[in-house]
């Protein structure tokens, strides 16, 4: 073994910046999918951090379905990974989040965390990595379990794998619908994100 590496190889007292820390779920750090390669020196951290082209044209698509249908007097529409502050040892974050205007007013926006619970929360692939869980589908299941008791009213979780799409409320049976079925947000507004890709041309559909 060489001395470069030697020096990529990690150890156990090594610091792990906080950039590679995604989220905080019962106090304990969730990292980025791929932060070791950034901390054995094979990949930088911008490298690891950017969504996929198919990732964020399905987020742009649902976007441009929310922002023409609903009332922006009543709600914020939030991307960019919205963080959310559910208590001292939880911080999630959000692809897509709606607020109620009534529960986050433009004059409550701060440098922080949301506090207060989004309506919808939609969430697009599993970008993290998923050694502390059972399984990608095992933190699907305690976030979601976790916004919803939170206060959010459904959430959504799109998969480009599966092509399927898990819809969670309150109280309720959670659905998982492919994503060939027209899929309600809210209100009415409803997605077809295979046929939005179908129609595109997109190999992925």
């Amino acid at each position: 073994m060489t001395a470069t590496q030697l020096r990529k190889q990690p150890t156990a007292s090594q610091p792990i910046p906080s950039t590679l820390i995604h989220e905080i779920i019962d106090g304990k750090p969730v990292y980025l999918k791929n932060y070791k390669e950034v901390l054995s020196g094979d990949k930088t951290i911008e490298e690891i951090m950017g969504s996929s082209t198919l990732q964020s044209m399905i987020i742009e698509f649902v976007l441009r379905q929310l922002f023409r249908k609903l009332d922006e007097n009543k709600y914020h529409i939030l991307t960019n990974e919205q963080g959310l502050h559910l208590d001292k040892g939880n911080n999630l974050s959000g692809d897509i989040t709606i607020f109620e205007s009534k529960d986050l007013p433009l004059s409550a926006g701060n440098k922080h965390y949301a506090q207060v619970a989004p309506l919808i929360d939609i969430e697009v692939d599993v970008d993290i990595d998923t050694e502390n869980f059972d399984s990608p589908e095992s933190y699907i299941f305690i976030k979601t379990q976790k916004l919803l008791n939170f206060g959010v009213k459904k959430v959504l979780w799109i998969s480009t794998s599966s092509k399927k799409v898990i819809v969670a409320t309150p109280n309720e049976n959670w659905q998982i619908i492919d994503w060939n079925k027209d899929i309600e947000i809210h209100d009415g507004i409803m997605i077809n994100i295979g046929n939005y890709l179908r129609e595109g041309g997109s190999p992925f559909a």
